[in-house]
């Protein structure tokens, strides 16, 4: 499926911004399975210096610079991009999760990726209150796709999306707690219960296709960013990307931004700014499939939650 991505963020500062330097991870990353035809940045106003290259984790990143006064900040992403996810191997063809286990924290050539998303991040305590949810999905013998599917079905049916009861700080206990939350909250929660386990797990940041719901116009500019998460099913499989928040196994309706330990390796844009005071920011997604046809399938896929913060 190839899709036109449209991402606008913009800042309305209280007073002018002197200095400006910001992180941008706002451009898709390439893939075996995701190309990226073409990605491009506009900003407003027109920055001293942008830099574009990669972070420790491959994802495509660029550095900019403002050096003059400005009242506001506007950055857009505009892309076309070809998704094509493959299908996940047969269940009982992958190992026993704990064989993966210990694959991971064997390291060496084989896991080496995989390892440095087995510990604590900012974002992602290992507390008992994920281990104790998660290990219901994990049996011991179970194999590690028919686990994962089992969690990521369990999250999607045991906590309820609202936008109303988290930030982008809420820690994994609120959420267990509360029973709710955004797809940010989710992917947070899955990826401590499986670390907790020993499982390599990673924050993936994208966004989703979503559908009108029937008889209403898609509205552009509506959709949101969305996370989700990629979790390690051993050395002979590599990784499998799961949506809790939806329940389901991502094909081709997921565009990939980039990956990290939490959010906050892979917040859209950040920064560091001198002045401005007093500011509010509102973003615009937009994400259309090319020659698609919308509203084919009735409601919409819960997004939301991945939004970025910054400057």
């Amino acid at each position: 499926m190839i899709y036109r991505v449209r991402h606008e963020t913009r800042y309305e500062y209280g007073r002018p911004v002197d200095l400006g330097a910001h992180l941008l991870h706002l451009r898709p990353r390439s893939l075996p399975w995701q190309h990226v035809v073409h990605a491009s940045l506009k900003t407003d106003p027109k920055p001293a210096r942008i830099d574009y290259g990669t972070d420790c984790f491959g994802n495509a990143v660029a550095w900019m610079f403002l050096d003059a006064p400005h009242p506001h900040m506007q950055v857009t992403l505009e892309g076309l991009v070809d998704v094509a996810a493959p299908p996940p191997p047969p269940a009982d063809a992958t190992p026993k999760w704990h064989d993966v286990s210990t694959s991971a924290f064997a390291g060496g050539p084989a896991a080496w990726e995989a390892a440095e998303f087995l510990f604590e991040s900012p974002m992602v305590a290992i507390v008992p209150e994920a281990r104790d949810y998660t290990e219901k999905s994990f049996p011991p013998e179970r194999r590690i796709l028919d686990a994962l599917l089992d969690l990521n079905a369990r999250i999607r049916r045991d906590f309820a999306f609202r936008t109303d009861v988290s930030t982008v700080n809420t820690p994994v206990r609120q959420t267990l707690a509360k029973r709710a939350g955004v797809c940010q909250d989710f992917a947070h929660l899955m990826i401590a219960g499986l670390r907790s386990l020993g499982l390599p797990a990673r924050y993936v940041s994208g966004y989703i296709r979503t559908y009108p719901q029937p008889g209403k116009k898609r509205r552009v500019g509506a959709d949101q960013s969305h996370a989700w998460v990629g979790a390690w099913l051993g050395p002979d499989h590599g990784w499998i990307h799961l949506d809790p928040t939806n329940g389901i196994v991502i094909a081709d309706e997921h565009v990939v931004l980039g990956w990290g330990r939490d959010y906050g390796d892979v917040c859209p844009l950040r920064g560091i700014i001198l002045g401005g005071g007093h500011h509010t920011v509102t973003a615009r997604v937009d994400l259309q499939a090319v020659g698609g046809v919308e509203g084919a399938v009735g409601g919409s896929k819960e997004g939301g939650g991945g939004g970025g913060g910054g400057g």
